[in-house]
């Protein structure tokens, strides 16, 4: 009998593992670049990895992709991985550190259309897909999330990017960090937690980070939020 208590007992802890939500990672840096005329960058893959060392904490879902591996076909099958395994009540995240144009970002090899990862992210089950993208131009992602959501008729997806569709996302040599990353990682560590409930919703880190890179860059750079408000409102991370 003794034996069997603990089998159940051993059965009811895994099932309720099994049962808690997920964060799925895709996280992207890019600084050498193998399209030609793109210059290299110098803290992209920092970036990426600082990133990563933050999501460690909150995930063992994670895929990194650096320079030559951050291939276009690499990025669009990793992302297509984690809109498939994501169940309803998991959660998706993106990140991206690189160049970027006008609706698209540069991936090792090719260019990235915000619509090419709208249309792979967009039949996911998880209600909460949150792409971070700190790239030059990057706000222009509004109309492939507009595009997505016209066509799937499902608004899971968020975007929070470095800056408006017109403007640069600047690097700090200094830290050695972008300033839209900086922030995004400091926000998520705690700093952007305006209520002090231990929890970090998508407004919550999207003001902090809009305050602070404004400030920091003198007014040159102004981070986007692109998304469903229920989804402004639900927590990205607790943190201790």
């Amino acid at each position: 009998m003794k034996r069997l208590i603990l089998s159940l007992t051993a059965i009811l802890i895994i099932s309720a593992i099994s049962l808690q939500a997920r964060t799925y990672v895709l996280i992207v840096g890019v600084s050498r670049q193998g399209i030609e005329g793109v210059n290299d960058l110098s803290q992209t893959t920092k970036d990426a990895k600082a990133f990563k060392n933050l999501m460690d904490s909150h995930s063992k879902d994670i895929t990194l992709l650096t320079s030559k591996y951050a291939t276009k076909s690499n990025i669009l099958a990793g992302l297509k991985k984690l809109a498939d395994a994501a169940t309803d009540k998991d959660r998706v995240y993106f990140y991206f550190s690189g160049h970027g144009g006008k609706g698209v970002i540069c991936a090792y090899d090719d260019l990235v259309t915000y619509d090419d990862i709208v249309k792979v992210l967009a039949p996911s089950k998880s209600p909460m897909v949150v792409c971070f993208i700190d790239a030059c131009h990057s706000g222009s992602a509004v109309e492939g999330v507009g595009n997505a959501t016209a066509m799937s008729g499902k608004k899971n997806i968020a975007f929070m990017t470095g800056c408006r569709p017109s403007e640069y996302s600047y690097e700090n040599v200094y830290v050695g960090a972008g300033f839209f990353t900086q922030s995004l990682i400091k926000g998520l560590r705690g700093k952007s937690d305006a209520n002090a409930d231990k929890r970090i919703t998508v407004k919550e880190l999207f003001k902090y980070c809009y305050n602070d890179v404004v400030t920091r860059s003198k007014g040159e750079q102004h981070p986007q939020l692109i998304a469903p408000e229920k989804i402004q409102e639900a927590a990205l991370v607790k943190w201790k």
